[in-house]
């Protein structure tokens, strides 16, 4: 059900019946696409330059700094799943929102104070890195509280029931995205150059400004919002879940339970999927038919997440190595004037931004030409895609690597041009296209309607994993290649490394990665039947 004026419960009266025409919808979803437009210049304007901030004024080696980011990248994708717990168990979304912003508003104040500590002396130097990290996890707690949640709570302002706001919903993933990208470029731009060229406190100060920016934006839009009101009285949706699996292991000695047209009560339409999973049927001597299909739901989601693992460890890189590589290279557009290396990241950005809109206006009325699909293709075809661009984009980073080692060996006072590293961003732009926006939407639609908010935090956890395998492989590759060759592949002198191994390796991972994922969703039965 939904529900226009507000969520929060027991504090204020309840909400009248939704007018669509004045609440909800575009009208709700586009003030949303801008918060999180806001959200994603302070998010970028921290993280897409954190490795050059380590490497320098921290004086951190290549391959510490690396591992340091990735450990807190996995944290930051690991805490939606604690938030998302509390804001659909407990507070709600909205409650949830605002409290995870003003953290993370706090944590980029902190940061900002960090860079503006004198590092004259060890003290001094330990007070600033010790702060810094504490903000950076602090930034962390926040952003786990709030992107879940957003876009959760935009999609949300559609009605999924009708087809009409179906398709607008699938429409609304795609323009966040592009939204976010916009966002990301220009944030690449310029906080990166102002960060490298004049303060890095005031590089960190302007991603704290965006960030309340955000925040007032969401509250400005608190009377046109809609909620949704589906949650059971009394029962907890994890509760109802967890009991259907003790349950299911209880009654494990007993004889296979016949479910019997499960579809007609059931809130998940269910579809093939009663067929998967049988033993979670001996639970129905203690469960609702509902119940058991939605732990089913949960279950299935699980492979498919497993094998995307591989696809965000490897994006892993684009923040660390890719940009560590274009600092070896020649970044100059003009005497005296350099390209700050992470700069380049915004050509992935900049990619997504040219085909989203592409995609949405074009690709997919085209595809649902043929397909009858209202979503033009399949979310995990659209996963898929995503993947095997992605190995596209590795090989490639590989062999732009592979040609720079042998140019600095032929001579070393010529540099390789930074713009050879344009193709490997601009695939993994499309890629992102076609992955990330398709994640989002498979989370949200196949979960419990009480459960989106985990099934956004499941997706970001996919790139906090990757992140954390990603660190632990590069420990463990950069401990092994020291003891057993001449250098490092992560050495600090990246003409002495060999990066350009590290990238066929993760080329090779993710085509072992990508037939899984195909193996996996060729199985999958969706819940709903608009999702085909």
């Amino acid at each position: 059900m939904l529900i226009a004026g507000d969520e929060l419960g027991d504090t204020l009266p309840p909400g009248k019946s939704a007018v669509r025409v004045s609440t909800g919808g575009w009208k709700s979803a586009r003030l949303i696409i801008f918060v999180e437009m806001a959200e994603q210049f302070a998010s970028y304007g921290i993280s897409s330059n954190l490795i050059m901030y380590l490497t320098g004024p921290l004086g951190e080696s290549t391959a510490a700094a690396a591992a340091n980011i990735n450990a807190w990248s996995g944290t930051e994708a690991f805490l939606p799943l604690l938030w998302s717990f509390v804001a659909d168990s407990f507070l709600g979304r909205f409650r949830t929102i605002i409290i995870s912003s003003s953290l993370y508003i706090l944590g980029l104040g902190l940061l900002s104070f960090s860079a503006m500590i004198p590092s004259h002396s060890k003290d001094s130097n330990q007070l600033q890195v010790t702060l810094f990290f504490i903000s950076l996890y602090l930034i962390a707690l926040g952003q786990g509280g709030f992107s879940p949640c957003i876009k959760v709570f935009g999609a949300d302002q559609f009605d999924g029931n009708d087809l009409e706001e179906l398709k607008a919903k699938s429409s609304f993933f795609n323009w966040l995205m592009f939204g976010s990208c916009v966002s990301i470029l220009t944030t690449r731009l310029i906080s990166s150059y102002i960060q490298e060229n004049l303060s890095w406190s005031l590089g960190f100060g302007i991603p704290g400004a965006s960030m309340l920016l955000a925040l007032l934006l969401f509250l400005l839009g608190t009377n046109t919002y809609r909620f949704t009101t589906e949650r059971r009285v009394n029962k907890n949706p994890f509760a109802r879940i967890i009991r259907v699996f003790i349950e299911a292991v209880k009654n494990r000695r007993q004889p296979h339970l016949h479910v019997a047209n499960p579809n007609e009560t059931l809130l998940l339409v269910a579809h093939q999927s009663s067929k998967q999973f049988r033993f979670l049927d001996r639970a129905a001597v203690s469960c609702d038919l509902s119940e058991i299909e939605e732990a089913k739901a949960v279950l299935r989601l699980v492979p498919i997440w497993i094998n995307c693992l591989v696809y965000s460890t490897v994006c892993s890189q684009i923040p660390t190595f890719f940009t560590k590589q274009g600092s070896t290279m020649n970044r100059s557009i003009s005497p005296g004037l350099l390209v700050p290396a992470a700069t380049l990241q915004g050509v992935l950005s900049l990619t997504m931004a040219v085909f989203i809109p592409i995609y949405d206006r074009l690709l997919v009325p085209l595809a649902r030409s043929f397909t009858q699909n209202p979503l033009g293709i399949t979310t995990l075809q659209r996963i898929g895609t995503g993947m095997f661009l992605s190995n596209i984009a590795m090989v490639v980073a590989a062999l732009v690597e592979t040609k720079r080692l042998q140019t600095s060996q032929d001579d070393v006072t010529i540099m390789m041009s930074v713009w050879w590293l344009v193709p490997q961003y601009a695939i993994y732009g499309v890629s992102y296209a076609f992955l990330t926006v398709g994640l989002q939407e498979f989370f949200y639609d196949q979960v419990p309607s009480e459960l989106r908010s985990v099934g956004m935090a499941l997706y970001l956890s996919i790139f906090g994993v990757g992140s954390f395998l990603s660190s632990f492989m590069i420990s463990v590759i950069d401990k092994v290649t020291s003891q057993l060759c001449q250098t490092s592949w992560f050495d600090n002198d990246l003409n002495k490394a060999h990066l350009n191994y590290f990238y066929w390796l993760l080329a090779c991972v993710s085509s072992i990665g990508l037939a899984s994922y195909l193996w996996f969703a060729k199985s999958y039965v969706y819940n709903r039947p608009n999702t085909f």
